[in-house]
């Protein structure tokens, strides 16, 4: 099948994003609802989602009855979340912003970041910064919830991940794939391509962009979170999202969602 290729950056693609990745939405909603509920030590209402892109989770935990905000870095997908939330009753509170350097004016109960938005940040120093912003606007007791993919700690430089998942809501549908490019395990870079095939009624296209992602091991991980003593963490799971299911994570985990705690 040959599609019309376009060359962008797949977060400018708002409506896109959202189908591929805010389908599976219930599950992630469950589990955070319960990390509120049985590991935070103070009552969760306000939450904030750091690169909280279209806000798929943010408006699911308004409509739950949360007070949601967050920020990203890409002005379309911002305009997209606050547009949602507006359009169901509630205050566009997503802003511009870098998830390594920003303050909020009344701290929050909860944080959450879900799915490797976190690895969008470059460097060691950016990621210490990223918890001490998050530290400075989770009040004590509250949580924050991180999820995110790590490499085997035996992953050599011929390491390669794939995935594959479509999604369709009424007349469009995007099939998604993502594939590790290149990994260096040295500079801990691993570039990945991503693409979208898009159907609509009047339209057949591709979407084509390469995303660097910092890596992380289970002992990189380890290291960040002793690096960021205003944190606790309290236990990990996996993308099944089963709070009564922890996991012990080792060298070879991969999938993790961490649950860390505001001393």
């Amino acid at each position: 099948m040959s599609l019309e290729v376009i060359k962008g950056h797949l977060y400018d693609f708002p409506e896109y994003y959202d189908l591929v990745f805010g389908s599976d939405w219930e599950d992630e909603i469950i589990f955070l609802q319960e990390c509120f509920k049985q590991l935070a030590t103070r009552s969760v209402k306000r939450v904030f989602e750091p690169a909280c892109g279209t806000g798929r989770l943010m408006y699911k935990l308004a409509q739950a009855g949360y007070e949601v905000a967050g920020n990203d870095l890409n002005e379309k997908a911002v305009d997209f979340c606050n547009r949602r939330l507006e359009e169901l009753g509630f205050p566009a509170s997503a802003f511009v912003g870098d998830m390594a350097d920003f303050t909020v004016e009344k701290k929050y109960d909860a944080a959450f970041n879900m799915i490797n938005s976190f690895r969008h940040l470059q460097t060691e120093q950016e990621a210490v910064n990223h918890f001490k912003c998050i530290a400075q606007a989770v009040e004590e007791g509250g949580l924050f919830i991180l999820g995110l993919h790590l490499n085997p700690e035996d992953a050599g430089d011929d390491y390669e991940a794939e995935e594959e998942w479509s999604a369709k809501e009424g007349s469009l549908e995007v099939r998604t794939k993502l594939w590790t490019m290149n990994y260096d395990p040295q500079s801990r870079i691993e570039k990945i391509g991503f693409q979208y095939d898009v159907f609509t009624p009047e339209r057949e296209f591709r979407i084509e962009d390469v995303t660097i992602f910092r890596c992380y091991t289970h002992t990189d991980m380890e290291n960040l979170i002793q690096k960021s003593p205003e944190w606790e963490l309290v236990d990990t799971f996996d993308f099944y999202y089963d709070i009564e299911d922890p996991i012990a994570v080792d060298g070879n985990t991969e999938d993790v969602v961490y649950v860390l705690r505001r001393k």
